[in-house]
Order: C-alpha cells, then structure tokens, then sequence
C-alpha cells in the first residue's frame, strides 16, 4: 500500500468503519487492479462465487435498495421484480448511484454508504464471501450469515446462473 492516499481511500475507510461499527469480523485485501471476475477472486484468495457484488437498483424517485449476489450469477429481473412487487425496475446512472450511495460504480457497498438502504442479498450467498469496500482494489472478507444479519437484509432467490 502506497503512502499516498487516493480519492477513493476515504470511502474504504468509510466502508471498513461501518463493518467494525456493525461489529463484523472482517479482512481487508488491498489489490492492484483486476479486469475479470476470476482475476478478482484470486487477487481476494476466494473462489468467484464467494465474490458478492453489490448493486444498487432503482424502483422509482427516491426508492433504491441494494442487491448483492454472487460472483458466478446474475440478477434475475424478473425474480426481483416480483419480491420488489413492481412492473418496472432500473439501474441508476452511474452518477445517480454515486449521490445515492457516496461510491462510485464498481465499488458500491452497503457498508458506510451515504444513505441507508435496504438491502437485498440472494439466498445463495454463503460463507465466506468477499465483497467490495468503496474503493478500487480493496475488499472486506467476512461470513456471509453474520453479513446478512447485520445489514438486516431480505434473503431471497433473485438470481440465476450468470451467463
């Protein structure tokens, strides 16, 4: 880790924060950039799936919950159509989910995000998982369940296998 702080190092203190604060046994993993999911999972020393990626959808002004799911799937709009009860669902612009959340995209995380949103975690996720701390190149390992209970999330399928 250099000495230098990048823009986005303030956000992973933020992230890192909120998971003591919740009062999640945690491992930080700083890593150089990656371009693939597998690349990602083996600079963490995690198997794809026990990657969870976060994402934030919008159901309408001012409605945007989380969605994490696992490395190796995707969301399964329809699926979450329906536990969300609505026709319609969207991703924000990416400028949109950075004033929703305070993270750029490709490092949303729950955790230490500038608005509380609920949140949405598939019912595969489990273990140990390794998921992204608002910054590039830094991730938070923690155990799925103790994740999960401490974000107060809905469990449900809203998944399918990636393609």
């Amino acid at each position: 880790m250099s000495s230098a702080a990048a823009p986005d190092d303030d956000r992973s203190a933020r992230a890192v924060a909120a998971a003591e604060a919740l009062g999640l046994a945690h491992t930080v993993t700083r890593h150089g950039p990656v371009r693939s999911l597998a690349e990602a999972a083996a600079a963490r020393g995690v198997e794809p799936r026990q990657v969870v990626k976060t994402m934030v959808v919008r159901v309408s002004v001012g409605d945007h919950p989380f969605v994490m799911d696992p490395g190796d799937r995707a969301i399964a709009w329809p699926k979450l159509r329906a536990l969300l009860g609505v026709n319609r669902l969207s991703m924000p612009s990416a400028d949109a989910a950075r004033e929703v959340t305070g993270y750029v995209r490709g490092t949303i995380t729950p955790l230490g995000s500038d608005s509380p949103l609920p949140v949405i975690a598939d019912a595969s996720i489990e273990g140990t998982v390794s998921l992204g701390a608002g910054a590039h190149g830094v991730a938070l390992t923690v155990d799925a369940a103790e994740l999960v209970a401490a974000l107060h999330a809905t469990v449900a399928d809203v998944t399918e296998p990636a393609p």
